[in-house]
Order: structure tokens, then C-alpha cells, then sequence
């Protein structure tokens, strides 16, 4: 397994300490001792990796391209988890995953944890409110596509999400029964390569408020957890990325500490 960090920023102005998060969250889990599996935690005997990038440019498109040709390059190892950035990352290498898949005559899947659809309509260098519409309408096959979580949705989104046939699982559908959720949820990505990306606003802001979109009624980290802790055991997981923890609106560390948490537990 690998980590790889990747501090890619292109959120309207609204993500900047994004790219602290790699980081910040690989010195919390320093303070991790082993996952609930019980299976130790060394930073020092992790393979880390970073994509050298520079927010400061305003390239966005080198930007996209650095992390297409390193996300590309990354899928022919084993499980590989990306640290964020905010959630435009997911474009380029959600872009990779689907091109390392068709060469490898495999099936990509795509399960996306968000409060946020992230469906508005795309620029050419999508930024992270419209990263997904992007991936789909370039090539990424919408029934390919599950969105967990959602609860703030545009009139805008939900008409792209319809007619697209990407499939959706709010939140309620979660709290009826986590565990029959969890089952439809590994069901859809059942024979495919899998592809899970975590923005980390599906947890409510009291488990995480250290993000720029802050949702009331999410996810609790305990909740979360579970989901993680169970989709890691499937032999088909090969990416996962953790998106839109930002340092600089954090509380006592609180969002950072989740994404170590939930870190530990994929190692």
C-alpha cells in the first residue's frame, strides 16, 4: 500500500489551507498506536509519496496533469490512498483510474462519500463543486457512479444526476440501517475496481468542522468509521482518497484527527 499526498487546490477560494492536510494528518497519526484490527501503526515504515505541486501558479492545468500522469502511473501497485486537497483532486485522478482501467480491461467503479453532489456545470479545469459532472461527461460511465451521504443538493445537480443515471444514497436511506446500506453500497461495487472517494463534510460538523462546506445532520465519525472499516476488506478497493480536511478552519484538530483515524484504519 501506498500514500501519496496530493495538496491540489481549486476551490473557489474557499479551500486554501487544504493543502495542509497531508500533513497535518500524517503527524496526527503519529499518535495512532494500531487501527481497531489491531494491527500496529509506524509512520516511519509507511511508503509515502507526494505530487509536488504548486497552488501558488494559478496552473491549473499543469496541476491536473502532474496528478493524472503520478495517479496513472500509481494503479499498478496495490491499494493506493491519496490525501488531499480539496476534492478537485478527484477529477484527474478519477480521469486515471478510468484510463488505467480500460487498459487493463477492467471495470472501474466510483463511490464518492459527500454531502455535496459536486455536479454544477464544468469548467475545463474543474474546479471541486463540479469535479464529477467533469469525470462523467468525459468518458467515466454515469451507472458507474454511487454518491453516499448527500443532503445539499442544486436544482442544477439533481437534474445532471437524473438524466445521467448516476445512482444516489442520501442520508436517510443510512440511518434506516447502516448495515443493510453498507451491504448495497459493497453490492454495487461488487466485480468492478474500485475507486472510493471521502470528502470529509459527510461527517456532521461536530465530528469534523474543520471544512469549508459545513452540512448539519451527517454522518457521525463512529458511522463513517464502520462503512470504511468494511469496504476496506474488499479485495477489489484500489484507490481511495480523502478530500476537503482544512487545518486552518479546524477546532482542537478535531477533522484532522478523523482523517488519521480513518486513515489508520485503511493501512
Amino acid at each position: 500500500m501506498q500514500i501519496i499526498k496530493v495538496p491540489g487546490i481549486n476551490g473557489l477560494g474557499r479551500t486554501q489551507g487544504c493543502g495542509k492536510a497531508g500533513n497535518e494528518i500524517l503527524a496526527s497519526l503519529n499518535e495512532i498506536y494500531s487501527n481497531e484490527q489491531g494491527k500496529p501503526i509506524d509512520v516511519k515504515l509507511l511508503d509515502l509519496e507526494e505530487i509536488h505541486l504548486d497552488n501558488n501558479n494559478n496552473n491549473v492545468e499543469l496541476t491536473n496533469k502532474l496528478i493524472y500522469e503520478n495517479a496513472l502511473e500509481s494503479f499498478d501497485k496495490d491499494k493506493i490512498i491519496f490525501l488531499g486537497g480539496d476534492h478537485s483532486i478527484s477529477y484527474s485522478i478519477g480521469k486515471a483510474f478510468k484510463d488505467y482501467c480500460k487498459e487493463n480491461q477492467k471495470e472501474p467503479c466510483l463511490i464518492v462519500f459527500d454531502s455535496h453532489p459536486d455536479c454544477m456545470p464544468a469548467n475545463k479545469n474543474p474546479t471541486h463543486e463540479e469535479w464529477l459532472r467533469a469525470l462523467v461527461e468525459r468518458g467515466f460511465q454515469a451507472e458507474d457512479v454511487l454518491i453516499v451521504g448527500l443532503k445539499n443538493s442544486d436544482k442544477e445537480e439533481l437534474n445532471f444526476i437524473r438524466k445521467s443515471g448516476i445512482k444516489m444514497m442520501n442520508i436517510n436511506e443510512i440511518l434506516l440501517n447502516i448495515e443493510n446500506a453498507c451491504d448495497t453500497i459493497m453490492e454495487f461495487a461488487n466485480g468492478k475496481e474500485l475507486y472510493l472517494s471521502l470528502d470529509i463534510d459527510v461527517a456532521d460538523p461536530c465530528f469534523a468542522p474543520g471544512t469549508g462546506y459545513r452540512e448539519p445532520g451527517g454522518l457521525t465519525s463512529r458511522q463513517l468509521i464502520y462503512f470504511i472499516q468494511r469496504i476496506n476488506k474488499m479485495k477489489n478497493l484500489r484507490a481511495v482518497d480523502i478530500v476537503e480536511i482544512n487545518p486552518d478552519l479546524d477546532k482542537d484538530g478535531m477533522t484532522v484527527k478523523l482523517g488519521a483515524k480513518i486513515l489508520s484504519e485503511l493501512i
